[in-house]
């Protein structure tokens, strides 16, 4: 099995091999949660340490986060001077019916605001914190993934890690957490489709079940 600094060290050589090719082009799809805050910091070291700097990053608020996260999102994104572009949705969510249909919420909150998004920023490749391990829908996913509209490849540094391999590395590098990890949460998503685990779940299992069996199709949509 492999150890977490042999992990580390291929998710920086895949990060590394970034800085070759327009490093302003890449973006952190960052949502606040613990792994993409860890593919956030390795990417920013890379970019600090080429001097190729700032780390710029792209949240997606679809109105119904926790203000947990929010609050954490702003404060460090403040800290650690990223260049961060909020993607909102268009729609007006004032009697919007929220998780109602999981795939048109998510189609309208969070897929549309990210095409969007990767369009005004110019963002040719996109760094998500993803992990094989946390969904059946993601076992099969690649290290890099080219897609169309629009035009950009997903990179997805950290596939291959574990929850305890996240936690490790934010412990061995200090790295900050949105509180309410300390609260018991263990994956953050929408307020309506999130929820304490239950005793003995798994990773997501706080995450709405309508919303889980859709991932694969949304991912085929064009989310990460």
């Amino acid at each position: 099995m492999d150890t977490l600094d042999r992990k580390i060290e291929r998710a920086e050589g895949l990060l590394a091999s970034l800085l070759d090719r327009d490093p302003g082009s890449v973006r952190a799809a960052w949502t606040g949660g613990k792994d993409s805050t860890v593919v956030l910091f390795i990417w920013k070291a890379l970019l600090d340490h080429a001097g190729a700097g700032p780390v710029k990053a792209v949240n997606l608020d679809t109105g119904c986060k926790f203000p947990e996260v929010l609050a954490f999102r702003d404060r460090l994104a403040v800290e650690w001077g990223v260049d961060l572009h909020i993607a909102r949705p268009l729609v007006s969510l004032d009697g919007y019916p929220l998780a109602a249909d999981p795939l048109a919420c998510c189609r309208e909150l969070k897929v549309a605001p990210l095409k969007r998004a990767l369009r005004e920023t110019g963002t040719t490749r996109l760094l998500t914190g993803i992990r094989r391990d946390e969904h059946p829908d993601r076992a099969a996913r690649e290290a890099l993934e080219p897609r169309t509209d629009p035009d950009h490849t997903l990179v997805n540094p950290i596939l291959d890690w574990t929850e305890t391999d996240v936690w490790a590395f934010h412990d061995r590098f200090g790295l900050p957490h949105c509180s309410l990890y300390d609260l018991g949460y263990r994956s953050l998503g929408c307020r309506p489709c999130t929820a304490l685990p239950g005793q003995g779940g798994g990773e997501r299992s706080g995450r709405s079940g309508d919303k889980e069996k859709i991932l694969g199709s949304l991912t085929s949509l064009g989310y990460f």
